[in-house]
């Protein structure tokens, strides 16, 4: 009887785990050497270190496995903006939970590709059976919704364009808030689309009232790009009151819940959500509020019959007569070909949280923004620019002039000592806290704005 063939090289137990090993042991010390939450000095710094460590891209002969792999992930991890630190801060980023790193690393090994039935057999199976899930906690009354997995929010955005240009045509007309997310504006782009109709959000979120009159305005089929997390305040539309303009006028509504989606695990928070459902698509994005690695998005759709314009066929992966015998017809899930197992790490963390962890691990992060709010509110120095909605806290010092607070942000950055983002709101330029670390605590905080009052003083 023949041998049955050794596993791939990666999914090799001995040759993974040990090269496992020396990268752990790589990010650990680059850390270390890091010390911080950035690496210090700016970009030319950073840059420098990179080439005189890199040296020859491409040697004449190689250094051999193990130091290749301890070199440039210790130099990768010395360099890093690390979403771990509590002092990091600005953006959308947050620390994957090792468990979904680890699943990640196991797709990774196994290589499914998700663009055919042969390459990905039970892969294609968890695929299903997550989504289908999702897409329920989406749309709980909803007959047959279903969500395909996505790279993000940006392209969850592009396809919800999309499918909308497919049912109404290129005379379809988006109307977004000047607070809508610069992938709409660029999707109607690529796609052949109008120019969205902006309307004004002074307040930082969608008038229905001015909505309405927008789409009474207007003549032919329109899709309204509201929003459930802005990038800059983190502020929720008013769901329901939009749907409602929608309905009257007979628009679509998609959601861009990139940012605030995970509420829907939270039993304390979910009721900011309310009226989600009554969109025909919603974006979702795991790797914001659900912690896992980059890229784990989602696009939620009302019906799965809306998703027909995607269907695409190539002969050496869905020929009619293998999908005839049974084989599922992959190639309709995503406008990509090749594309990784992301729903693995997913599935991973859905499992092992539950509902009631992942929601806990939500509330955190929302009650860790309340208490950097007091904390600034405290503060005779600093200026609060209003109470948080989701997990964005934007402060600034008491009157600064707004080059004031770029070049305490950029310092700060340089220094390697904070990362803060940056937001414009009421006409000034705000620093900007984006609180995704669950087990940040009110002393990070508190360290945080002595070091943004520090170099205020300067």
């Amino acid at each position: 009887m023949r041998a049955a063939p050794p596993p791939p090289l990666a999914a090799q137990p001995t040759p993974l785990s040990r090269l496992l090993g020396i990268a752990l042991d790589a990010l650990r010390t680059g850390a270390e050497e890091r010390g911080g939450p950035l690496p210090a000095g700016g970009p030319q710094a950073v840059t420098a270190r990179v080439r005189a460590t890199l040296g020859a891209v491409l040697p004449e002969t190689g250094t051999g496995p193990h130091e290749a792999l301890r070199t440039l992930v210790h130099l990768v991890a010395a360099g890093a903006a690390d979403p771990a630190h509590p002092l990091c801060a600005a953006h959308l980023h947050t620390p994957p939970l090792a468990l979904a790193a680890a699943a990640d690393l196991a797709a990774a090994a196994l290589n499914p590709s998700m663009d055919s039935w042969d390459q990905a057999p039970a892969a294609s199976a968890l695929e299903t059976e997550v989504t289908a899930a999702l897409a329920a906690e989406v749309f709980p009354a909803a007959d047959h919704p279903d969500a395909l997995v996505t790279t993000g929010g940006t392209e969850s955005n592009q396809l919800a364009l999309l499918l909308a240009r497919e049912r109404h045509g290129t005379a379809l007309t988006t109307v977004t808030g000047a607070h809508t997310h610069h992938s709409v504006r660029r999707a109607a782009w690529l796609l052949g689309l109008p120019e969205p109709v902006v309307v004004p959000t002074p307040r930082g979120v969608l008038d229905p009232a001015e909505v309405a009159r927008v789409l009474a305005d207007r003549d032919g089929p329109a899709l309204l790009a509201a929003t459930a997390g802005t990038t800059d305040e983190g502020l929720i539309d008013p769901l329901p009151e939009l749907a409602d303009a929608c309905a009257a006028h007979g628009a679509e509504l998609h959601v861009d819940a990139a940012y605030g989606g995970p509420l829907l695990l939270s039993a304390t928070h979910r009721p900011l959500l309310t009226g989600l459902d009554r969109a025909r698509t919603v974006t979702l994005d795991l790797h914001k509020l659900g912690w896992q690695p980059v890229a784990a998005g989602l696009l939620a759709v009302r019906d799965t019959g809306d998703l027909a314009p995607l269907a695409h066929t190539a002969d050496y992966l869905n020929a009619d007569d293998d999908t005839g015998a049974g084989l599922p017809d992959l190639l309709g899930r995503s406008l990509r070909t090749t594309r990784r197992p992301d729903v693995l790490k997913a599935a991973v963390t859905l499992r092992a949280l539950g509902r009631t962890g992942l929601g806990a691990l939500v509330d955190r992060c929302m009650e860790r923004a309340r208490d950097l709010a007091d904390l600034v509110e405290k503060a005779p120095g600093l200026e609060l620019r209003d109470r948080p909605v989701l997990t964005t806290v934007l402060f600034r010092p008491a009157g600064a002039e707004d080059a004031r607070v770029a070049e305490i942000r950029r310092t700060l950055l340089t220094d390697g000592r904070a990362v803060l983002g940056r937001a414009e709101a009421d006409g000034r330029l705000w620093l900007k806290a984006t609180l995704l670390n669950p087990h940040t605590t009110p002393d990070d905080l508190a360290q945080l704005l002595t070091l943004v009052e520090g170099d205020t003083d300067r």
